[in-house]
């Protein structure tokens, strides 16, 4: 199934990033939305033309496919919307939901032979066309939820879109979906913001002993918090039960934590329990290449905060012959320097720290 002609219909991060992608690709990419701000910024960006529903009194031409990027709760009525104007072949969309737009989408009467959701596993804590890249997708999961009404041909030219986009498909159920990104999405990103809610308050002597770890959990906190409401609200129930799961965990280890202030030592089983599973959990997570988490071995180096120094460290490493399988950098309050966390493979960490040190780096 060949793409010639995209239609994208939402040009925030998600849609702006899907056409720069397949502009890239050379497919020829319309853009729609509501916002002309936003559809003219991602016009500026590269990501495609804008799309003029009707010439004159007749519906412009139909594209190959349709992109619905918008909110989940108005997936369905965008859809039924689009597919009264004949505006494409067969249609998707990108929501983080996807169990109630189909049936949103069926109440409304859409053709669900021409439909089939679809919903790519990646983001930025930013949002908006300004934060769009044709990279987003690259390696990143991409659901599709075909329905026993989806004509074959839509579904391959979902996949099409998923291939042109560098992600990898991942066929699963509406329902099942949902469960899933309750658990590994929309649940940790409540979780998140619990605990950020807790600095809104913090002293000042609390924030400057701020470390990495609170801006690891934290990250995801940062989001539009009008996006995650239709997220949230979309996956109600899925969400629910696992916030359940995890307070119910929380006040187990609360309760447990009294009780070891108040000098019961046998606590300490329920709060250690709870650490291993955590372990167990974490070590879970699918490694960058999507199978197993592999265990690397972590080279810190000192760098300055100054233009160039990361680049000058990763030229170090590739005259070494060691690739970096992942970097964190964590920055010293108050000095002009930091501390970048070189992950590499466990029997490269001694040649690449004697090669560092030789090359002038501090290496602790």
């Amino acid at each position: 199934m060949e793409l010639r002609t995209v239609l994208v219909v939402g040009t925030g991060l998600i849609g702006t990033s899907a056409a720069l992608a397949l502009r890239k690709r050379g497919v020829r990419v319309l853009l729609a939305d509501r916002e002309q701000g936003a559809v003219r910024l991602a016009r500026e960006l590269g990501a495609g033309e804008e799309w003029q529903p009707m010439k004159g009194e007749q519906p412009a031409e139909r594209v190959d496919l349709a992109i619905i990027a918008v909110p989940p709760a108005h997936v369905a009525t965008e859809l039924l919307a689009l597919q009264r104007l004949d505006a494409a072949r067969f249609y998707t969309d990108v929501a983080s939901v996807k169990a109630e737009p189909i049936h949103r989408a069926a109440q409304l009467g859409c053709d669900l032979a021409s439909y089939v959701a679809s919903h790519p596993l990646a983001g930025r804590e930013k949002s908006g066309p300004g934060a769009a890249r044709d990279d987003l997708f690259l390696g990143r999961p991409w659901a599709l939820c075909p329905t026993e009404e989806a004509d074959p041909e839509a579904k391959a030219a979902v996949l099409r879109l998923i291939e042109l986009c560098g992600a990898n498909a991942v066929e699963v159920s509406a329902i099942d979906h949902d469960r899933a990104v309750a658990v590994v999405s929309h649940a940790p990103h409540v979780a998140a913001s619990a605990v950020a809610a807790r600095l809104a308050d913090a002293t000042d002597v609390a924030l400057g002993l701020a470390g990495q770890g609170v801006r690891d959990v934290t990250r995801i906190a940062g989001s539009d918090p009008g996006l995650w409401l239709g997220i949230l609200s979309g996956n109600a129930s899925p969400v629910a039960e696992v916030l359940e799961a995890v307070a119910n965990d929380l006040a187990e280890a609360a309760g447990a934590l009294r009780a070891l202030a108040d000098g019961d030592g046998t606590a300490t089983n329920e709060i250690t329990q709870l650490l291993k599973r955590g372990v167990v959990g974490h070590d879970r997570i699918p490694g960058k290449h999507g199978g197993p988490a592999s265990s690397y071995a972590v080279v810190q180096v000192v760098i300055g905060d100054r233009p160039g120094q990361l680049a000058r460290l990763f030229q170090a490493c590739d005259e070494v012959g060691v690739n970096v399988e992942d970097v964190r950098l964590e920055h010293a309050p108050g000095l002009p320097l930091g501390i970048a966390e070189l992950s590499v493979e466990p029997d490269a960490a001694t040649a690449l720290t004697e090669a560092l040190h030789e090359r002038g780096w501090q290496v602790p």
